[in-house]
């Protein structure tokens, strides 16, 4: 398990709701699929859908908002991603809401390195370019998680530092925190993915193909999508996506601020339960100190 408060969904059950609920799919062959998610149980439906089941608490308004998100991020990105077709009810022991969408092909980045390619990230920036010109509707970033306002992280970073002391060397990881911290805003809000990581991204042949989990499409800091450089290319690659999207020094270094905050809390959190996941966190650390 990945969190002390997991909820399992059982493959048995997991059929018995998609047949109960919506008994159009009954019948078709319902299979787990092994990925590296820490939010939903993915189980595919046939050939073109895919049930998420969440691994912790959920409540039915945010899988309604995150429906809402996903079919907003499907009509501006230019990639594939997945459409919400259903909306499932707690039963036979899964005391949860669910939902279903499409299923969109292509490997996923985690699988499938697209780091050294500079298809992929020319794809990459047009693919932050069109977020960034999406209307944002007068929206601003209220949320708690990252897209607004970097020292609002500090606790967490902190608590990250302790507990990682066993498997970092923190000391020069403080020091990096301590400057990126104090970094200031520029710029309004636009619209973002919010979490663009190999376990978020397909691919193929090296370019980029589909997005996923775009549940948190919304309004943030326009440094925030600029993780995928860190998170998912090498240094070649990472300066053309920079060259495309024309940042400047300050909001590129916002972004290596966002990658930091989020890679810090996945070495030690993932250490035991989902090791690839802890690797990632670890290569894009080592990406921020030393590929600047």
């Amino acid at each position: 398990m990945m969190h002390s408060d997991e909820v399992r969904v059982a493959p048995d059950v997991a059929e018995l709701l998609i047949a109960e609920q919506f008994p159009r799919w009954a019948g078709l062959p319902v299979r787990r699929v092994a990925a590296e998610g820490t939010v939903n149980a993915i189980y595919r439906i046939g050939d073109d859908l895919v049930a998420r089941f969440p691994l912790r608490d959920a409540q039915r308004a945010q899988l309604v908002a995150e429906a809402a998100a996903h079919r907003e991020f499907a009509q501006v990105s230019t990639v594939a991603s997945p459409v919400p077709v259903g909306l499932g009810e707690p039963g036979h022991g899964y005391p949860l809401p669910w939902s279903v969408q499409t299923w969109v092909p292509g490997a996923l980045a985690a699988d499938e390195d697209p780091g050294e390619s500079t298809g992929f990230a020319r794809d990459l920036a047009a693919l932050i370019r069109a977020l960034r010109a999406a209307d944002t509707r007068g929206r601003r970033f209220t949320g708690s998680n990252r897209g607004g306002d970097l020292r609002e992280h500090d606790p967490w970073v902190q608590t990250c530092f302790r507990e990682s002391e066993a498997v970092l060397d923190v000391a020069p990881l403080a020091e990096m925190w301590g400057e990126l911290r104090e970094l200031p805003r520029h710029g309004a809000d636009v619209m973002s993915h919010g979490d663009l990581i190999p376990g978020n991204v397909l691919v193929d042949a090296g370019r980029l193909v589909g997005v996923l989990d775009a549940g948190g499409y919304g309004p943030a800091d326009p440094a925030l999508d600029l993780v995928a450089a860190w998170h998912l290319l090498g240094r070649g690659p990472r300066a053309e996506l920079r060259r495309l999207l024309a940042c400047d020094d300050l909001e590129w270094e916002r972004g290596r601020a966002w990658a930091f905050a989020q890679a810090i809390g996945l070495v030690w959190y993932y250490v035991e339960s989902n090791p690839r996941l802890s690797e990632m966190g670890r290569r894009t650390l080592d990406r921020l100190v030393h590929e600047r």
